[in-house]
Parts: structure tokens; sequence; C-alpha cells
């Protein structure tokens, strides 16, 4: 072979291989770590205020679900009117480069006899419509939907290839204002909870449904499980009523727990920081750090410091970096709560910005993407020396309650009446 053509096929071989690690898709609610971070970063932040219109915009009527992507596909869950006239959670798959709907899979029937309205506009009526976020891995998506379904469909396709009736199959109750938490991935299970006395945490294979372990007498809050590594073991952290509770993800036996009130509901996930946790809830609930100890097999937690009735985080999960949370912390101050950023070992707050409201943020590199609960986008530093806004733009209308995420150089966000695709440049 001519040296010159052996030269363009590792070029080119060397090309693909870089743009596969650069390629990296948000696959479930808080991303693949549960963190709310992803590794891919922006080297511009001049694209948002700059750019003109959207890549794409459409209509996702109702609900709070978020986005996840594999690939070229997003997904997430909206409603829409089913052939007999009735409203139904339904999950929808997206072509990413055009925003055209791939395919459509209709879930339960709405009926969540509370939530007040459907009012787009900031304040304290909720609104009918899924509240979960879909899962995908390996040409498969999962959702849990608000009757406690848990579904296993085809990602091509939309086509389901097994579902686990939760409520009936493993003595379920569901909770005020229905499942809002994601199916959480973790090695070859899927994991919720919602089950009754014995079954209340539940792991199932995830190409096949088969129940691969249940356990405990908890009850199910609306917090997302989280998957962690603390003093080298897994486990997965499930926020309950009774507060955390941390198991093994392969048998379920349990590791740890720690006691935390719970008062009409608890959504926001825990923060993971090296072997410390934090959690929050509104209420009057409050916000409690905890150390993690290990001494041989056995597992222990200690409270670092507690805010009672103070530092809320109503279901804005807030992220950990470099020592700091950062994240919108705040109860009902619908459309004007500040984005903070609080020194993680002491709970002081280093700098506070009004005007977010229960949005949601994540992290790309030492940058912040902020989802406003009126739909404007911020760029910020995460750096606790200061508040430093990069760059903002009003880019939804409608009440955004959900999170937004970076996938393949695409920014996606939505609200409960429109989602959004933003390029963000050159990563």
């Amino acid at each position: 072979m001519h040296i010159k053509t052996i030269f363009t096929t590792l070029f080119f071989s060397l090309f693909l291989n870089i743009s596969l690690v650069f390629a990296i898709d948000w696959n479930q609610y808080h991303g693949r770590r549960s963190d709310n971070k992803t590794d891919e970063r922006l080297t511009s932040t001049t694209w948002l205020e700059k750019s003109g219109s959207p890549k794409w915009k459409i209509s996702t009527p109702l609900g709070f679900s978020s986005f996840s992507t594999e690939g070229s596909r997003a997904f997430t869950l909206i409603a829409e009117e089913d052939e007999d006239g009735l409203m139904r959670e339904v999950c929808i798959a997206l072509d990413t480069k055009s925003g055209k709907r791939l395919w459509s899979s209709w879930l339960c029937r709405m009926d969540y006899k509370s939530g007040g309205g459907n009012s787009g506009a900031p304040g304290n009526n909720g609104g009918d419509g899924p509240r979960s976020t879909p899962s995908v891995l390996n040409g498969k998506v999962w959702v849990y939907d608000s009757d406690m379904n848990l579904y296993c469909m085809n990602a091509a396709s939309g086509k389901i290839i097994w579902d686990v009736k939760v409520l009936k199959e493993h003595n379920g109750q569901n909770i005020k204002w229905k499942n809002s938490s994601a199916p959480l991935i973790e090695g070859d299970l899927v994991i919720v909870y919602g089950g009754g006395p014995g079954q209340s945490l539940l792991a199932f294979q995830r190409d096949t449904g088969k129940l691969a372990w249940k356990t405990g007498d908890e009850t199910a809050t609306h917090a997302t499980p989280i998957a962690t590594t603390i003093h080298g073991v897994r486990q997965v952290i499930f926020f309950c009523t009774s507060g955390l509770v941390s198991v093994d993800p392969k048998s379920g036996r349990e590791l740890w727990r720690q006691a935390f009130p719970f008062k009409v509901s608890t959504a926001a996930s825990p923060v993971v920081a090296g072997d410390m946790i934090y959690c929050s809830a509104g209420y009057g609930v409050g916000a409690g750090l905890y150390k993690i100890s290990r001494k041989g097999t056995r597992f222990s937690s200690s409270e670092i410091w507690r805010k009672k009735n103070d530092m809320f985080n109503h279901w804005s999960t807030p992220l950990y970096h470099d020592g700091h949370l950062y994240g919108m912390f705040s109860f009902k101050k619908y459309g004007n709560g500040p984005l903070q950023c609080v020194e993680l070992k002491s709970g002081k707050i280093k700098w506070s910005q009004d005007g977010y409201g229960p949005g949601n943020v994540i992290l790309s590199g030492d940058h912040l993407i902020a989802l406003a609960d009126d739909g404007v986008l911020s760029l910020v530093k995460a750096t606790p020396s200061k508040y430093t806004e990069l760059a903002r733009k009003k880019v939804l209308d409608g009440k955004c309650w959900s999170t937004p995420i970076l996938s393949n150089g695409l920014v996606f966000a939505r609200s409960t009446s429109e989602a959004v695709c933003l390029d963000a440049g050159k990563r």
C-alpha cells in the first residue's frame, strides 16, 4: 500500500476515534453519573446570544419531563389525546438534527386528581402531564410513567419489549401527585422504587424485565435514585420518606441509611461529594450534609450540619463542583428564586442571583448551563468568587421545571408547551 494511502487511512481512523470520544450522550436524568455533569465541554459562550433562530423548536404539550439522548435520537414524555379523546402520557423520539418526531408510544391515561391547572406561566399551579424522564442505552429506552408502569422500548421503533406494572405486580401504592422519579440504569439493571412492603426498592434485568432483586419497606418520593461510588463501593441511594437509603446495586443489600424529615413531597435527589452527601426538601424541611464512613464492610452516616427550614431545593437538584454546590435554592419563589453558590462543608452562601425560580442547572467544564423557570437560558461561570454571567437568552415559552442537557454539541431544553434545540458550536 502506498505510504500516502496508509497515512490517509490512519488519519481518518484517528479522526473517527476522536469523534467518538467527544460524542457524549446524556442518557438518563441527572446524566450518566447521576451528578448533573457532562464531560463534553463548551469551547465558546457566544453561541447563545449570537444565535439567531434555534436549530429547531417543536410543541411538547404538558408535563415536566426532561430530555435524554443517544446518538441521533432525543427522548422525552408529553401528553396527547388518544383515539378516544382521553389524555395520555406519551413517550416520543425526535431526530436531534431536525426535531422531526420519529415515533410515539402511548403510556398511562392522565388522572392526577391534583396538580392545579395547566397554566404555562410561572406559579404554584403545577399542571398535569408526565413528570418522569426516559432513560436510554444501547438501543433501548426505559420509561417509568406516572402510574408506576415500567416500560422497555426499542429506541429505533418505540415498540414495547417488556413492561412491569409495579403497583399491581409488586403491591405498590402511588404517592401524592403521582410518580415523577426516573428509571435508573446501573450496570445491566434498571432500578426504581414504588413497590409495597418487602419490595419497595426494585431492580429488573434491563434487557428482559426479569426481577433481579426486591427489598425494603420504604415509601417512595418524587426524587430519582442516584448511583455513585463511596469508599470504593458502588451503591444506589434512594431518597425515601424515611430519609436516605443506600443499597448494593447487585443484590439490594442495605449498606447504610440516614434519617431525614419528610413533609408533603421530596423531589430533589441527593448530591454526593466524595464521602459526603447533601440532601434537601421543601415544605419547611431544609437541608443537611452527612459524612459517610466505612470500617471494614460496615458503613455509617453522621451529620456535619443541618439547616432546618433553610436552603430549600424544592425539586431543583444542585450539583457539586470544587467544594461548592451550584443550583436553584428556593421554595415557591416562582420566577424569582435565586441561583446560588454554596460552600459545601459550611453551608455558607458565597453568592446569590435572583430571577431563576425553581429551574435546573447542569455543568460543562467550568460553565453552568442554567434554565430558569420562565424559559431564560443562562451561561454562568462555576466559580465561588462572584456571580459571573457570560450569556443569557429567552429560549422557551411556558413553564420550565425540567433540566437542560448538553449532548453532542447540542443543548436541549423544554417547557410545558415547547422544546428547543440550540447548536452550542464547536466542542
